[in-house]
C-alpha cells in the first residue's frame, strides 16, 4: 500500500458527533447509563430464561439467544465510543476498525435472521399448534440459531476481507462514532465499486428474506387470527406477538430511514442518530419491550423473586 499518493494505514480517526467538551461530557453519561440498562437487562433476560422452567420453550430460546446478540452488538461499539467521549485524540487501530466491523457485521445480521426465526415460530404457534412441538423441535431451533451464526459470520468476514485489503490515501478520518464500511470505503484510492455492490447485494438478500419470512408470517397469523370467533380468543393470540412485533418495527423503521429515503433528503448527522438508534438504543430496548409487555416473563419474574425471598427467610 506505500508509493505514490497511496500510505501505510495503521490507524483511523473516529470524528464522532462533536468537538465540545461539555456536549461530550454529557454525552458520555447518556451513552453509559444506556449501556449499563443494555447490559443488567440482556443479562437478567438471559438468566431469568435459564433459571425459569415456564421459559424453556422455542420462543424463550430465541428471545435468549437475541439477547446475547444485543449484548455483543452493543458492547462492540458503545466501549470505544465512550473512550472516544473522553480521549483527546479518537483514534482506533486498522486491525481494532476490521474487528470491530466484523463482530457489528456478524451481529446486526444475527439480530436480523433471529427476528425472523421468532416470527416463523409465532406463525407455527398459531397457525399449526397440533404440529408446534415437530416444527419448533429444540433441533430445529438449534439449527436455526447456528444457521444465522453461521451466516453473520460468513457476511462479516467477506465484507471484512473485501474492505481492509484496499489501499488507502492519505485521509484515515472517519466522520462517524464507529467503524462502518460505507465510510471506510470512501477513504481507499482504489476503485471500490465491486466492494459496494458486494455490500448492496448480500445486505439486500438478508434484509430481503428476513423482512419477507416476517411479513409472510404475520400475514398468515392475521388470517388465522381474523378466523378466532371470540374476542378474549383473539385477544390471546395476538398478545403472543406484540413484544416480536414492536421490536420488529423499531429495528426495519431504522433500517428503512437509513436506506430507503430520498437521496435529496441525505444528512450525516440523521445518519449518525439512526446509527445510535439501531446500535445502542434498540440493544436497551429490546430487554423492556419484552420484559414488560410480556406477563409470562412478568410473571418468571415474580417467581424468581418469591423463591429468592422464601430461600432468605429460610
Amino acid at each position: 500500500m506505500a508509493g505514490g499518493n497511496h500510505t501505510t494505514v495503521t490507524e483511523f480517526i473516529l470524528l464522532g458527533f462533536t468537538d465540545d467538551p461539555q456536549t461530550q461530557l454529557v454525552l458520555f453519561v447518556v451513552f453509559l447509563g444506556i449501556y449499563i440498562i443494555t447490559l443488567i437487562g440482556n443479562l437478567g433476560m438471559i438468566a431469568l430464561i435459564h433459571l425459569d422452567v415456564h421459559l424453556h420453550n422455542p420462543m424463550y430460546f430465541f428471545l435468549s439467544n437475541l439477547s446475547f446478540s444485543d449484548l455483543c452488538y452493543s458492547t462492540v461499539v458503545v466501549p470505544k465510543t465512550l473512550e472516544n467521549f473522553l480521549a483527546e485524540r479518537k483514534a482506533i487501530s486498522f486491525t481494532g476498525c476490521a474487528t470491530q466491523f466484523y463482530f457489528y457485521a456478524v451481529f446486526a445480521t444475527v439480530e436480523c435472521l433471529l427476528l425472523a426465526a421468532m416470527a416463523y415460530d409465532r406463525y407455527v404457534a398459531i397457525c399449526n399448534p397440533l404440529l408446534y412441538p415437530v416444527l419448533m423441535s429444540r433441533k430445529v431451533c438449534i439449527c436455526l440459531v447456528v444457521a444465522s451464526y453461521l451466516v453473520g459470520c460468513a457476511n462479516g468476514l467477506i465484507h471484512t476481507n473485501t474492505t481492509f485489503r484496499l489501499p488507502f490515501c492519505t485521509s484515515n478520518v472517519i466522520d462517524h462514532f464507529f467503524c462502518d464500511v460505507p465510510l471506510i470505503l470512501k477513504l481507499s484510492c482504489s476503485d471500490t465499486l465491486v466492494n459496494q455492490v458486494l455490500l448492496f447485494v448480500i445486505s439486500s438478500l438478508i434484509g430481503l428474506c428476513s423482512f419477507l419470512t416476517i411479513f409472510v408470517s404475520y400475514m398468515y397469523i392475521l388470517i388465522s387470527i381474523l378466523r378466532i370467533h371470540s374476542t378474549e380468543g383473539r385477544y390471546k393470540a395476538f398478545s403472543t406477538c406484540t413484544s416480536h412485533l414492536t421490536a420488529v418495527t423499531l429495528f426495519y423503521t431504522t433500517i428503512v430511514f437509513i436506506y430507503l429515503r430520498p437521496s435529496s433528503s441525505y444528512s450525516e448527522g440523521q445518519d449518525q442518530v439512526a446509527a445510535v438508534f439501531y446500535t445502542v438504543v434498540i440493544p436497551m430496548m429490546n430487554p423492556l419491550i419484552y420484559s414488560l409487555r410480556n406477563k409470562e416473563v412478568k410473571d418468571a419474574l415474580k417467581r424468581i423473586v418469591r423463591r429468592k425471598g422464601s430461600s432468605i427467610g429460610t
